[in-house]
């Protein structure tokens, strides 16, 4: 009985974590991502509600944790751990400046919670993973930070942007998609100006700010977007 007990006490600290991730998510994406049948997961739920865990059900949509719940800070396995300061690393050697900050501070959050053998083993992964990448740390941009949340909440950006001739144009962005290659971190957007998507180097950028006007969603995917590209060239 306790063998078949461990597994979903498991189960059910990893649906926690998966509510406390994600604003929605529905008992077809639960009983997929445990291999369980759906009724399983209703099982679940019940466990968790039972046990004082206030889980929001929206007919149709899923669950969610009630609004304005708190779960005490989550613990990390030393493999997870290690994944993101694996990551950090990445982050440091990318070159915008915005990321690192804030990459940086999420981080020392996450460390905060380590136990002292997981901060001395973390600190030890750090100074032993390298990325061969941007060696010398270079920045050419600081603007991914905004140009995120311009693009998660739909919101105009009014931008100066200069061209790799060095000509200056005020354009009124739809931000869309974000990509990062060696060297740039790249906006998709539609241009105002153009009246068609145009991709812009975040570093070419001389001013980028967040209007208070926002835009409707593009219908196009970024998988039918990056088709389109193909198929013109």
């Amino acid at each position: 009985m306790l063998s078949d007990s461990l597994p979903r006490v498991s189960r059910l600290v990893s649906i926690i974590t998966l509510l406390q991730s994600k604003r929605m998510i529905t008992a077809r994406e639960l009983a997929n991502k445990f291999d369980v049948s759906i009724r399983t997961i209703y099982r679940d739920i019940k466990a968790l509600d039972q046990a004082g865990i206030p889980v929001a059900i929206e007919e149709g949509k899923g669950y969610s944790l009630a609004q304005g719940f708190q779960l005490p800070p989550i613990s990390f396995t030393e493999e997870e751990a290690n994944a993101l300061v694996t990551v950090e690393q990445f982050v440091l050697r990318n070159k915008d400046s915005s990321l690192i900050e804030s990459y940086g501070s999420a981080v020392d959050k996450i460390k905060a919670v380590l136990s002292f053998r997981g901060k001395d083993k973390v600190e030890f992964l750090s100074q032993r993973v390298v990325f061969r990448q941007n060696k010398t740390l270079e920045v050419t941009s600081r603007f991914l930070n905004l140009a995120q949340v311009a693009l998660t909440n739909f919101q105009l950006v009014k931008a100066r942007y200069q061209s790799v001739d060095d000509v200056v144009t005020e354009r009124i962005l739809e931000p869309f998609a974000l990509y990062s290659t060696q060297e740039n971190w790249l906006l998709v957007a539609f241009c105002r100006l153009r009246k068609d998507f145009r991709s812009f180097r975040l570093d070419r950028f001389l001013e980028f700010v967040l209007l208070n006007d926002f835009f409707e969603p593009h219908p196009i995917t970024l998988k039918e977007y990056f088709e389109s590209c193909s198929s013109l060239f």
